[in-house]
C-alpha cells in the first residue's frame, strides 16, 4: 500500500510540514538551522521546496511550496520515492543508509541536512498517530 495519487501525498506531507513548522521544539530549531531544501518525488512527479520562515504571523517556522518557482535557492537537494519518505517519517528509514543504498539521491550540503535529523525525530510518533487516525493504509 502507498500513496495512490500525488494529491494524497501532498495532503499528508502538508500536515507533516505543519507539524514540524508549528511544534514548539522542532519549529524554532529548524528555522534557526536556515537550511533551504528541495525534495523531489519522481514516482509522483512532485517537487517541494522548504525553507525557514521569519516573522510569520501564524507562528510557522517553515514555509514550503510544491514548485520550483520559489524565491530561494536550496542548499540541499534530495530525490526519493514517496514510499521512502513515508517510511522515513514513520522512523522506519535511516537516511544515511538510504543515501548509501541509493534509495535517496542527495546533493549539496548533505552533512548540514543530516544534522537536522535529530531535530525532526519527534515527528515520527506524531506522523504515526496521524496515519493511525486518518490514513491507516500508509502504516508500515
Amino acid at each position: 500500500m502507498g500513496f495512490d495519487s500525488p494529491e494524497r501525498f501532498r495532503e499528508v506531507m502538508d500536515q507533516v510540514f505543519t507539524i514540524m513548522s508549528t511544534d514548539a521544539e522542532m519549529g524554532p530549531k529548524l528555522r534557526d538551522a536556515r537550511t533551504p531544501q528541495r525534495f523531489e518525488f519522481p514516482d509522483l512527479d512532485l517537487v517541494v521546496n522548504v525553507t525557514y520562515a521569519e516573522g510569520a504571523e501564524d507562528g510557522s517556522c517553515l514555509r514550503w511550496q510544491w514548485t520550483d518557482d520559489v524565491d530561494w535557492e536550496p542548499e540541499v537537494e534530495m530525490s526519493m520515492d514517496s514510499e521512502v519518505a513515508n517510511r522515513y517519517f514513520q522512523g522506519r528509514e535511516n537516511i544515511a543508509m538510504a543515501i548509501a543504498r541509493r534509495r535517496i539521491r542527495a546533493s549539496g550540503n548533505v552533512k548540514k541536512a543530516l544534522s537536522l535529523i535529530p531535530i525532526t525525530k519527534p515527528v515520527f510518533a506524531r506522523y504515526r498517530e496521524l496515519l493511525e487516525r486518518e490514513y491507516p493504509d500508509l502504516l508500515v
